[in-house]
Parts: structure tokens; C-alpha cells; sequence
């Protein structure tokens, strides 16, 4: 029977190569298969650009987004019927004259505040809360978690609706144009998701041999929480976070569209299609635009949730 043989040089490369496979860290290795990803990558390049947008958008904006003209309301885009465009206005103006491309360009800035800054508080509160609730047990336990039953008893929804409906008037409303208050009510909603995915993962990792080790030498348990268990959770709560920013900008538009959000004239895509769905019979450009940023991130940001998900799990490893 023939023997395959290899010589030295061949057989110390392919040592290197298993010793490097194995000595790859978790972080590494998830971006490695993440790259693979292609629809991963596609959405992880889409919000790239529209935070670059969001950046540059004093910039980027050829007009002011609130200066109103009525004496060019209306026009459509430039692929419309020429006797109904007008080149100052690519993406056209709504039923008060403003430039729908400049209006779309300040209002990716402020649906990615409201995407990014509410999922921080989420990460911060939900973690915290799990990972005392998990690590303590007892009576800890018992209290933090009656608090996020109650809570997550409300509809998110409707919760939001009545936090949003009862202070929008007084001085935290203002605060920002409403900006403030949509942060805070946001956040106090969808903790309690990110507190029970935390608590859960403690749960099962707390009495694991390296937490023991680490009681064994003498380790604090702040100690333990945040050097050892945090970083062996970090990779369901990142996923969670990536599903959870999309959901924000959502309830946003959705606020807004009702009349409860952010507050005129700051320009956001919910507070674009409130505006133009009054003269939808007439242009629909005023409420598709919007609509259609809205749904380009949302379906990006999904990609590159299904993506981390695929690469942080250990069953994927190849």
C-alpha cells in the first residue's frame, strides 16, 4: 500500500498552521466567519455609509432642513414629470417647500442617535441588573427580577406610548426637542430583555470550574463579575444589541408617526412620513422616501444581526 510521506518543512508548516487554528481567540475567530458572511458584510457596509452620512450631514445637506419655500411645494424627484421638478430639489420638497434630500440626509443623524444612544442605556442597565441578579441570587435575585416581571408585563408599545403621551409637554419633554425623553423612555421599556438574556447566561456559568478557581485565590466578586463573567457574556448581548438598535429607530418612526415623538421641526423619517401622509393622495415621495431609509437600515442592521449571531455561536465553528 503507498504511504504519503512530507518532508520536514511541509510538516513543521502544517503544525504552525493547527497551532495558530488553535490559538485564535474567540474575537478573531467570530470575524473571521463573519467576513464570510456575504449579507453580513453587505449591512454592515450599509450603516457604515449612513453613519457617514449622519457625521457629515452639515456637510452633505445641500439646504437647510426647515427652511420653508412654499413657492416650490411639492415638487417631485427628478425622475418625475419635468413640468413638476425642479433641479434645486433632486429628491424633491414637501407641501412646505422643504428639500425632502436634505431633510432625509439630518434626519439619518438623528434616527441613528436615537438607534445607538437608547441601546447604550439598554446595555448598561440590562447587564448591570443581570449580572447582579445572577451572580447574587436570593434575595437580589428575587427583587430585581419581580421588578423586570412588572415591567415587562406592560405592552412595550403601549408603554411607550403612555411615557411619551404624559411627559412630552413638561420640561423633560423639551429637553432636546423631545430627543431626551425618547432616550430615557426607550431605554426603561427593552431593559428588561437585556437584564434576562444576562441573567440567564450567569446563571449557567457561575458555578463553573474557572469561577470556582477564581473564588479559590480570593477574587472579589465585582472582580469575578467583570473579568471573568462579563466577558463570557459579551457575545449573546452583542447579538442583542445589533437586533436592538433597528428596533429603536422603529419605535421612533412609529412615535412619530403618531404625533408623539420627537418634536417639530427636528427632522426624523417618523416625523417625515406624519408630515408628507397628509398629502400622500397627492405625492407619495414625501412618505416613500422616508419609508424606504427606514426599511434599508432596519433590513441592515438585521443582516448584520443574523451575521454576529452565526459567528458568536461555537456550534458554527469550522
Amino acid at each position: 500500500m503507498a504511504t504519503i510521506t512530507t518532508s520536514p518543512g511541509q510538516t513543521r508548516a502544517l503544525e504552525l498552521n493547527i497551532l495558530a487554528r488553535k490559538q485564535r481567540s474567540l474575537w478573531r475567530d467570530a470575524w473571521f466567519r463573519l467576513r464570510r458572511n456575504k449579507a453580513a458584510m453587505v449591512g454592515l457596509g450599509v450603516v457604515a455609509v449612513f453613519v457617514v452620512i449622519a457625521i457629515l450631514a452639515p456637510f452633505l445637506a445641500p439646504r437647510d432642513p426647515i427652511q420653508q419655500t412654499t413657492a416650490n411645494a411639492l415638487a417631485d424627484p427628478f425622475w418625475g414629470s419635468p413640468q413638476y421638478t425642479n433641479p434645486e430639489y433632486p429628491l424633491g420638497s414637501d407641501q412646505l417647500g422643504r428639500d425632502i434630500l436634505s431633510r432625509l440626509i439630518w434626519s439619518t443623524r438623528v434616527s441613528l442617535w436615537v438607534g445607538f444612544i437608547p441601546v447604550s442605556l439598554i446595555f448598561l442597565i440590562g447587564v448591570s441588573v443581570g449580572m447582579l441578579a445572577g451572580y447574587n441570587g436570593g434575595w437580589v435575585d428575587n427583587l430585581l427580577m419581580r421588578i423586570t416581571d412588572v415591567i415587562y408585563a406592560f405592552p412595550d408599545l403601549l408603554f411607550l406610548f403612555i411615557i411619551m403621551a404624559m411627559l412630552r409637554n413638561t420640561a423633560a419633554g423639551n429637553l432636546g426637542g423631545g430627543l431626551v425623553l425618547m432616550f430615557v423612555a426607550i431605554a426603561l421599556v427593552n431593559w428588561v430583555g437585556m437584564a434576562r438574556l444576562v441573567r440567564g447566561q450567569v446563571l449557567s456559568l457561575k458555578e463553573r470550574e474557572f469561577i470556582e478557581a477564581a473564588r479559590a485565590i480570593g477574587a472579589k466578586p465585582r472582580r469575578i463579575m467583570v473579568r471573568h463573567l462579563f466577558p463570557n457574556v459579551l457575545a449573546p448581548v452583542i447579538v442583542s444589541v445589533a437586533f436592538g438598535i433597528p428596533s429603536a429607530m422603529l419605535a421612533e418612526a412609529t412615535l412619530s408617526f403618531f404625533g408623539i415623538g420627537i418634536k417639530p421641526p427636528t427632522p426624523t423619517w417618523g416625523v417625515m412620513i406624519n408630515e408628507g401622509f397628509v398629502v400622500f393622495s397627492t405625492t407619495p415621495w414625501p412618505v416613500l422616501l422616508p419609508a424606504l431609509c427606514i426599511s434599508i437600515v432596519m433590513l441592515a442592521f438585521t443582516f448584520v444581526g443574523d451575521g454576529l449571531r452565526d459567528a458568536l455561536d461555537p456550534r458554527m465553528k469550522t
